[in-house]
């Protein structure tokens, strides 16, 4: 262990680059929005944080090859730092000061602020756990669907002529692309006699926050446990049934959590069906029994997440692989609320997440995840790391 520590350490030393946060170019960013350079020592809460942690999970690599879902492309010098960081890991576990000096080392600090704002803004999801089956009965009735081989995802420099620039997928047919069917149309047959079902569900609410959390366990009748990671999507306009039921019914915001919606949708299933049907995108999912039990699900960047440290961000602002400083005061699921000010990575996204200061952090798997990250809509200081010219 200390042989490994010691080849460890004179790797990093080799590869050191002393820069300076003030002096770094920023990160791209949309109109409007402005980057703040920082240096470390200016951050509250930098030095005592577990940067081990955060290192090995950013040792794993920026993203996986394809990852899940497209983003903007992780940028040379990003890819570079990643591959460092994998070399090093390789040689040895590295201590926790080890890693918070080649984060200084590798990387510019920029406190990112969206337009009109002083933070960003966070919200919080898990993988949730339900009941289902493989095959449909009247106590599973709802199907959850694999992803249609005629599905094609928009690509962030794609130019589909004709079709509506807000599509993220459509359909390929033999003259072209068009429109894939909405949620209404798919729940009233649209893919019926396809056999593209995976699996049954007890009832459109399960599948609904099985969709929008983007992954899942599935526990089946004999007990075991099949895993589910995000297959793509039908392009439609994502719409926040939150957002709509607080508007219908006059609930302030604020008191609009997660487990209040469902609440109200699993007490009427003819509202729950006219609500769950606004939201016009439709979740396509894939089986993973390969995953292991303690596994985190499958993230946008094709890699496994890890609780309260793996984050999703806006893809067509940000890459995967991004080390992101967040600094927040959030419920704690209890009752209470903590401080939560450390690194994190960002490994996923969402259609939801939309802005350059604008995260969701992933709160873990189960019920009480799923309590707590229904209760997080806080703002956040939001300090991007980015990765300095591999060159200087």
């Amino acid at each position: 262990m200390i042989r490994g520590a010691g080849v460890a350490l004179a790797l990093l030393a080799a590869c050191w680059t002393p820069v300076s946060g003030m002096a770094a170019s920023p990160p791209p960013l949309p109109p409007g929005a402005s980057a703040e350079p920082l240096l470390p020592a200016q951050i509250a809460g930098w030095s005592g944080d577990d940067h081990a942690a955060a290192f090995a999970i950013f040792a794993r690599g920026c993203q996986a090859e394809p990852p899940l879902r497209a983003s903007v492309p992780v940028p040379a010098a990003l890819a570079f730092v990643c591959e460092k960081a994998r070399r090093l890991a390789g040689t040895g576990p590295v201590a926790s000061e080890a890693a918070r000096t080649f984060f200084e080392r590798n990387f510019s600090f920029w406190r990112i602020r969206p337009t009109g704002s002083a933070t960003g803004f966070m919200t919080g999801y898990f993988e949730p756990e339900f009941q289902g089956s493989l095959t449909r009965s009247d106590t599973y009735p709802t199907p959850l669907y694999g992803r249609p081989p005629e599905l094609v995802t928009r690509m962030p420099d794609d130019a589909w002529p004709g079709l509506d620039t807000a599509l993220s997928a459509a359909r390929r047919t033999a003259t072209g692309l068009e429109p894939f069917p909405d949620r209404t149309a798919i729940e009233t047959g649209a893919l019926d006699g396809r056999n593209l079902e995976i699996l049954w569900m007890r009832d459109p609410v399960d599948r609904f926050v099985l969709q929008v959390q983007g992954s899942g366990r599935i526990r089946l009748p004999d007990g075991s446990v099949t895993r589910l990671v995000y297959s793509g999507r039908s392009g439609h306009a994502y719409t926040s049934l939150g957002r709509a039921l607080s508007e219908r019914e006059n609930i302030p915001p604020a008191e609009m959590t997660m487990d209040r919606l469902i609440a109200r949708l699993k007490a009427d299933a003819g509202f729950a069906r006219d609500l769950i049907r606004l939201n016009r995108s439709f979740v396509f999912f894939a089986r993973r029994d390969d995953l292991p039990a303690e596994s985190g699900p499958i993230g946008g960047a094709g890699l496994p997440l890890t609780p309260l440290r793996s984050i999703a961000i806006d893809r067509t602002v940000w890459p995967y692989g991004l080390p992101v400083w967040i600094d927040a005061t959030l419920p704690d699921g209890v009752g209470g609320t903590e401080r939560l000010a450390r690194l994190t990575i960002a490994q996923d996204t969402g259609s939801a997440i939309l802005g350059p200061a604008r995260l969701d952090l992933f709160v873990g798997s189960g019920a009480s995840a799923g309590h707590r990250a229904g209760l997080i809509r806080h703002a956040v200081d939001f300090t991007v790391l980015w990765p300095t010219d591999p060159g200087r």
